[in-house]
């Protein structure tokens, strides 16, 4: 991981279209400003872990949802 010490106003760029901007700090926390491309997507770390779980869950098959899809397939066919 690499460690950096910026001041509230100062700025790092992540490659050449990516720029992060301490804002402020209060008390523990500290307010950052991120501009990033228009079709980037951006998630806090919580927000992201659970979108994967859910993706992960999501493709994720079961004997049954195979023998369900095929029924419906079977059904749809006569």
């Amino acid at each position: 991981m690499l460690i950096l010490t910026r001041r509230p106003g100062e700025s790092l760029y992540v490659g050449e279209d990516i720029r992060i901007t301490v804002l402020s700090l209060q008390g523990k926390q500290v307010k950052i400003g991120l501009e990033v491309p228009n079709d980037m997507t951006v998630y806090r770390e919580e927000v992201y872990k659970r979108v994967m779980e859910e993706n992960r869950l999501a493709m994720e098959t079961s004997n049954e949802d195979l023998f369900v899809a095929a029924a419906l397939w079977h059904e749809s066919k006569r």
